[in-house]
């Protein structure tokens, strides 16, 4: 099975979650013109937009464990801040840091602060999120190909983005929302995959709320 028959075939699994989880969403009308143009407009702009904020409700596995809650990542260029709260345990923590430096909080321990976010992240929760990546991915664009190497894009019937092969990671995008302001084209669900390692993301809002 080459490459890009192995992506369609784990991305048809990833989006037939998504499609399911969708399934009371109505119908958005296909884009108009060239789904690859319409997909480099949306890269321009989330490029030169570089403070946004999402909520919404993440779900992680492991393979042998998961775990669920809510979410609030608020970025500013290379500054962001994840903070992840699970009402049902009691349980939380808050990832925030920079291009070099990193530091979890809410965990067992204290503090902890490192130089990579998804490192820190493995080794005190066992969640394999590539954080760095994430903060395009979870937008719907490309990680930086000099760090992440080449991406791959797929595009649904309706024209928009459905799915994105980067980096040993297969993302899966759907129940896109309409641009608002200055925000493009956002998705609703997004599904991140690479062997038993899942991160799966509703989002509620998307904004553009600073950092505190």
């Amino acid at each position: 099975m080459t490459r890009w028959r192995a992506f369609t075939a784990v991305l048809a699994v990833a989006a037939t979650t998504l499609l399911a989880a969708c399934a009371t969403q109505p119908v958005r009308a296909p884009i108009a013109g060239d789904a690859q143009q319409h997909q480099l407009a949306r890269e321009q702009a989330l490029a030169a937009q570089s403070q946004w904020s999402l909520q919404g409700r993440v779900a992680l596995s492991n393979g042998r464990e998961g775990g669920s809650g809510r979410i609030d990542w608020r970025q500013d260029g290379a500054r962001y801040r994840v903070v992840l709260d699970a009402p049902i345990t009691r349980q939380g923590w808050q990832l925030s840091g920079d291009a070099g430096h990193a530091r979890l909080d809410g965990l067992a321990g204290g503090p902890r602060e490192g130089d990579d976010p998804a490192r820190l992240l493995f080794e005190a929760t066992r969640w394999e999120v590539p954080v760095a990546a994430m903060s395009d991915w979870v937008r719907g664009a490309p990680a930086d190909e000099a760090r992440h190497g080449p991406a791959t894009r797929a595009f649904a019937a309706d024209g928009r983005l459905a799915g994105l092969a980067q980096d040993g990671w297969i993302l899966a995008y759907d129940d896109w929302r309409p641009a608002a302001g200055e925000l493009p084209e956002l998705p609703g669900r997004v599904e991140a995959r690479r062997g038993e390692a899942r991160v799966r993301l509703v989002i509620d809002q998307w904004g553009a709320e600073p950092l505190p």
